[in-house]
């Protein structure tokens, strides 16, 4: 029985060094060992990286192990701002941490009747900001606030503005199903671009077609290599894995997924949805018998259609069941329905923020913050992700 192990991912499992994780229900993080070193070539400071107590490390620049990017430019960069709105502080605050950078002071405040207030408490003139607001509940108060974040940095003199959106809400809203519906994610993306973005950082769209909404350039990161690295450090035998789509429509993003596990073979969950956020699923397309069944899906919102699907892969014989998605969205009954014990592990990211009265036993978060910050350095620095393991960024 061959151990999984992802090739060109971050982790390797069959290397005896690998990223130290905390217990479920906390995020998934690297230490930073030491700090700041400046490099005598270029006057760049590096970021030395220790895992398990050893910083030899750090030095390790395969491919196929986890590696903390070097912050490109750290306090020497003037030019780059990194702004947080209300909606995830915590990975605002985590991504610039990684980047050695300090978040741009803002105030954000409500006036008596729920107008947003919006200003900047430093000098933008010139910068290349990006401003880190997801659009997550309540989704019509975020957006809002990233555009008025967005005028006040247009009306600040700022050279480039990108709007680092975690999680676009509206996504799903993406295409006309029947007669005399709207299309909200181009309503949407028209707003972010006539409010001022000069470009959109996203996490994991819905659907690719979303990008072609803007009129903007578009760099979609996909949160794929974060929970492929958890999974590659469970050192499930790859022999008894399987794929799940938990719907037709996921079936490239599971086929995806499936091709980094080792090629994994690959299931799917046929469903017949009623009404909005109403699932029924109705049959099983692939052998799950005797096999851990990994459900991928982009998001979780009312978890109705992957519960569904995770009691019928139980009824056809899966042994265990895992559900990974990048977006916890978790509106209720999502909970009551994740931890009945449908689930041996769900894993998110922290693209959304999870209150903590929210948390199950089942429950594991994975930090983007690395990957997202990444971005920001690359698109600062005018880089294409040509090298592992960021070669799947897609930033061209």
């Amino acid at each position: 029985m061959a151990s999984l192990a992802l090739p060109g991912s971050f982790l390797d499992v069959n290397k005896t060094c690998h990223c130290r994780y905390a217990a479920r229900n906390s995020i998934i993080r690297c230490n930073v060992a030491e700090p700041l070193m400046f490099n005598k070539e270029n006057g760049r400071p590096g970021m030395p990286l220790q895992v398990n107590g050893d910083p030899s490390f750090s030095n390790l620049l395969n491919a196929n192990q986890l590696r903390r990017f070097p912050v490109a430019h750290g306090h020497t960069d003037t030019r780059l701002r990194i702004f947080s709105g209300t909606a995830n502080p915590a990975l605002s605050q985590e991504i610039a941490s990684n980047m050695g950078l300090e978040l741009g002071k803002i105030m954000i405040k409500r006036f008596a009747d729920s107008e947003i207030y919006v200003q900047l408490q430093e000098s933008v003139r010139g910068c290349d900001v990006y401003l880190v607001q997801p659009t997550c509940p309540p989704a019509n108060e975020n957006l809002m606030e990233l555009l008025i974040m967005i005028d006040a940095c247009r009306r600040a003199s700022a050279k480039n503005i990108t709007a680092v959106v975690p999680y676009f809400g509206y996504a799903r809203a993406d295409r006309k199903t029947q007669g005399r519906e709207s299309i909200a994610a181009k309503l949407v993306a028209n707003l972010i671009t006539e409010a001022g973005a000069d470009r959109v950082l996203a996490c994991d769209l819905h659907s690719g077609q979303s990008m072609g909404y803007f009129d903007i350039p578009v760099d979609h990161v996909p949160g794929q290599p974060v929970i492929l690295d958890y999974l590659a450090s469970k050192t499930i035998c790859s022999d008894d894995l399987v794929v799940v789509s938990p719907d037709v429509g996921g079936v490239a993003r599971a086929r995806a997924f499936a091709k980094k596990l080792s090629d994994a073979p690959l299931a799917i969950v046929d469903k017949r949805r009623h009404g909005h956020n109403v699932a029924e699923v109705m049959n099983l397309i692939g052998d799950v018998r005797g096999k851990v069944a990994v459900m991928v899906d982009d998001m979780i919102d009312t978890a109705g259609t992957i519960a569904k699907g995770a009691a019928l892969l139980h009824q056809e014989g899966a042994r265990e069941v895992y559900a990974c998605t990048t977006h916890a969205v978790f509106s209720p009954p999502a909970i009551e329905r994740l931890s009945s014990g449908l689930f041996q592990e769900v894993i998110i990211t922290n693209t959304i923020p999870v209150a903590e009265q929210n948390y199950f036993p089942q429950l594991t978060i994975l930090s983007v913050a690395n990957l997202l910050g990444e971005t920001i350095w690359r698109v600062h620095d005018d880089c294409a992700g040509g090298f592992e393991p960021y070669s799947n960024l897609g930033i061209d």
